[in-house]
Order: C-alpha cells, then sequence, then structure tokens
C-alpha cells in the first residue's frame, strides 16, 4: 500500500518536477512608460486572481495611472477616476463599486515585486476586505543582517501593547526615560528601547508581539528587501518576476504629495503560460 501511495498523482517523486513544469500560471504584464513588470498571479487567492484578470481583459485598468508614489516603500494604481484626472487632482477612493473579501495567506508576504491588494484603514474596514481594483507593488527596503530582529516583532500588535503601556500609571518613570531619549532625536536607540521592552509588553497585556520568520523571509528581505510591517495586514496575491528595475524607477520619480508630478500610465494584459515557459522566458525559478 506505501508503494502505490507514493506513485499516486504525477507518478512518482521522480516526475515531479516535470508535472510542476508542465503547470500553467497566470502572467500578467504591466507596460508602463517607466518600463514593463510582469507577474504571476496566486492560485491561493482565488477571489483576487480572479478579479484582476476580469478587469485586466476588461481593459479597465488601461490608461490609469500610478497614482502613489512612495520611494522605499510601494507603487499604487488602480483608481478608475485617475484615467481623466487633471494635474492635482486628489486620487486614491475610487473603485469598480465592490471589496474582495481578504485572502491574507502567511505563505506569501511583502517582499520586493509583492503585487498586494490596497484597501481602506482597519477602523473602516475591521474585516480587511481589499479594493475592487486599486493594487500596490512593493519597493520596500533592505533589513540589515543586524535589524533581523525587527522581523520578529509584529509592529501592529507591538503599537497595541505599547498603547495599553502608556496608559498604566504604574510605567510612568520608564514612560519618562522612553521621552527623554526620545526628546535626543535618536531615533535608533529610541527604537532598540521599545524593542527591549517586548517581553515586559508581551507578559503585561497578554499580546503575543513576536512571531515566527521563515529562513525564506528572512533571506528576502535581508537582500532583495520589502515592506514587513504589511505582513499580515493585506492580502499580497502575485509577485513580480521581472521589472523589478521598472518598480525603482517609477519609486523615484518626483511627487507632489505622493502624486508623480508626470503622469505614469499602464496598460495591463493577460496571459496564461506553463511553468516551463515562464522559467525560460523570464528567468525566474520556481521555489521547491
Amino acid at each position: 500500500m506505501k508503494h502505490i501511495l507514493i506513485f499516486i498523482g504525477c507518478i512518482g517523486l521522480l516526475l515531479l518536477s516535470q508535472c510542476s513544469s508542465n503547470k500553467n500560471d497566470t502572467v500578467v504584464t504591466i507596460k508602463t512608460n517607466y518600463g514593463d513588470m510582469v507577474a504571476i498571479l496566486f492560485d491561493e487567492t482565488p477571489k483576487h486572481k480572479e478579479n484582476f484578470i476580469k478587469l485586466a481583459k476588461e481593459g479597465f485598468y488601461n490608461d490609469l495611472l500610478f497614482h502613489r508614489v512612495i520611494q522605499g516603500f510601494m507603487i499604487q494604481g488602480g483608481d478608475p477616476e485617475s484615467k481623466n484626472a487633471v494635474a492635482g487632482q486628489s486620487l486614491g477612493m475610487g473603485g469598480p463599486g465592490y471589496t474582495i473579501p481578504s485572502e491574507i495567506n502567511p505563505k506569501f508576504f511583502h517582499e520586493k515585486g509583492a503585487l498586494s491588494a490596497a484597501r481602506l484603514p482597519d477602523n473602516m474596514n475591521p474585516n480587511k476586505e481589499s479594493s475592487g481594483s486599486q493594487f500596490y507593488v512593493v519597493q520596500g527596503t533592505i533589513i540589515s543582517q543586524n535589524d533581523t530582529e525587527t522581523l520578529r516583532i509584529d509592529q501592529y500588535k507591538l503599537n497595541d501593547a505599547f498603547q495599553k503601556f502608556l496608559r498604566d500609571p504604574n510605567q510612568q518613570p520608564l514612560i519618562d526615560s522612553l521621552n527623554q531619549i526620545y526628546m535626543t532625536g535618536d531615533m535608533q536607540a529610541y527604537q532598540r528601547k521599545i524593542f527591549s521592552l517586548v517581553p515586559r509588553l508581551e507578559k503585561m497585556t497578554g499580546i503575543k508581539i513576536y512571531k515566527d520568520v521563515s529562513p525564506e523571509k528572512l533571506k528576502a528581505y535581508t537582500t532583495t528587501g520589502g515592506a514587513p510591517h504589511l505582513d499580515g495586514e493585506y492580502t499580497v496575491f502575485g509577485k513580480v518576476i521581472s521589472g523589478l528595475e521598472t518598480i525603482d524607477k517609477i519609486a523615484a520619480a518626483p511627487t507632489n504629495n505622493e502624486r508623480p508630478i508626470e503622469d505614469i500610465r499602464m496598460t495591463v494584459t493577460v496571459e496564461e503560460l506553463s511553468r516551463k515557459e515562464i522559467s525560460t522566458r523570464y528567468g525566474y525559478t520556481y521555489p521547491n
């Protein structure tokens, strides 16, 4: 019976890689005047994948702007109101008239090139539902090997615990000490002091601040970079596999209130390719 189980599926482990290479993936190409980005969409986020494909095939994204750009963080687009927006017009609240249920998957994280869904903040959107059309592509920054402790800390939970800490009158001497460090302007020292309090904050509030970090995440964030503080908060539904330099070019564009001064328009196309063709064409190596 054990031998039979081994050969179910792709007829044996020896053929597993061949079966994987024959699988098709959805590839989207986002063309801009700054260059192209090619991304694959994840099967594990089916609602977001289906919606993005639908909008792209309908031409919804064509001629829309990357309307929000923050160097060292991300580039954002997909607001239909940006198509005919005049210079200086505030953007970022438009959409197709619906949201998408959250599909946050711990398997996917905000490494450089992550294709993710924008959304309204928690106070307006407690279920973390995604915008029906707006998305962002992560640029992020590279985390130093000396700062990997920050990857183990859930920033949102740290903030919740720290707010409770600040409301506790018994903690006033320590709060005063923190304020003194803050007033010196040494933000690194201030951050180190807060991080040193994490075990105490966890015990005091019962909030689990530390989180597990996989070797894959650690390698990505310390080599190509990303925005780890967004993990677990927004749905990552794809990944740029070619054109990371285009992200850098768009992120470096001059802006006024985060909107590029020069309009950066997009055209989005979709195609189905085998994983073998994707690897051959774009040099992308699928993870094991």
